[in-house]
């Protein structure tokens, strides 16, 4: 059985981890006052996250960059992974890959959570 360690864990989910966060940032702006207000949560400072609106182009930047390389390394074959590395186990794979995918979804959701918000709203 292929042992992991640890490092080569961290080393494969940066760029998911990276890209997941980027689009939490992206969709900050418009999805985080909706659901803050949602779960009850309220006051004047919940409009201050609207001032992250400026920044929302490169927070999608980086969603775009993460989730690339994200899905290159995931994707890429397994001739090109060392022996023993996450990658060169086929369960190791096929979970990062379900991980990637459920992943661009909720990143997807943030990121264009300012064009269907107002429609629920």
């Amino acid at each position: 059985m292929n042992k992991v360690s640890a490092q080569q864990k961290t080393n494969a989910s940066m760029p998911l981890l990276s890209g997941f966060l980027a689009a939490i940032g992206s969709g900050l702006c418009c999805a985080g006052p909706f659901v803050l207000l949602s779960l009850g949560l309220g006051g004047a400072w919940v409009s201050n996250l609207t001032l992250l609106e400026p920044y929302r182009p490169l927070f999608i930047v980086a969603v775009i960059i993460g989730f690339s390389l994200a899905g290159y390394r995931i994707y890429r074959p397994i001739s090109h992974c060392k022996k023993g590395t996450a990658c060169a186990v086929p369960a190791n794979r096929f979970r990062q890959q379900i991980i990637f995918w459920f992943a661009a979804l909720i990143a997807a959701i943030f990121v264009t959570s300012i064009y269907w918000l107002p429609l629920v709203l």
